[in-house]
């Protein structure tokens, strides 16, 4: 099986940058699993139009992958999935909208409706993570992608936008999915 970290915009080097290096690595200690973490073309805006091609050619994301899409990540997972199958998706700090913010609009993500039908219909499995204090999500985007996705939701109050440097309740998810 595959699994790739989508990361947010404006992460910098992915592999130093939050979660994503230790998570990449831990995943790839796991038996009959691969991991792929790479630095985004146009990390700052993380366009839609450049990303989800991104993720399909270069990443080679099809049936057989996870997807594990943080922020502006969760985002282009979601759509990815809009388009085509993969094995799951593992949301963290998942919206809805652009939340006013131009550099957001202008990623293209939140041009259109959400095709929740679709995207359940492309996944054997949502789960997502999210926090009441995160600073830059409110809850009720997260909560609206919840309803969305009939998603398993790991609900927390004090994770913020999930920046640490380790998210062990991530491997658990991904060791659990991998066993189904």
């Amino acid at each position: 099986m595959k699994v790739a970290i989508i990361p947010g915009n404006g992460a910098g080097d992915v592999f130093h940058a939050n979660w994503y290096g230790w998570a990449h690595k831990q995943i790839n200690k796991m038996e009959n699993v691969s991991c792929d973490l790479r630095n985004m073309p146009d990390p700052i805006t993380a366009k839609e139009s450049i990303w989800i091609p991104f993720m399909r050619e270069q990443m080679e994301c099809d049936e057989n992958t996870v997807i594990i899409g943080h922020s502006s990540g969760a985002e282009a997972a979601m759509r990815f999935a809009e388009k085509y199958k993969v094995k799951g998706i593992i949301l963290v700090s998942a919206c809805v909208t652009d939340l006013g913010d131009d550099n957001e609009r202008a990623s293209g993500y939140y041009s259109r409706p959400w095709d929740w039908t679709t995207i359940k219909a492309n996944t054997d499995f949502v789960v997502q993570f999210g926090s009441t204090d995160d600073p830059f999500i409110p809850w009720e985007e997260q909560q609206a992608v919840a309803d969305g996705l009939s998603s398993d939701l790991r609900k927390f109050s004090d994770k913020g936008h999930f920046m640490n440097s380790s998210f062990p309740k991530l491997l658990e998810v991904v060791k659990e999915k991998i066993k189904d």
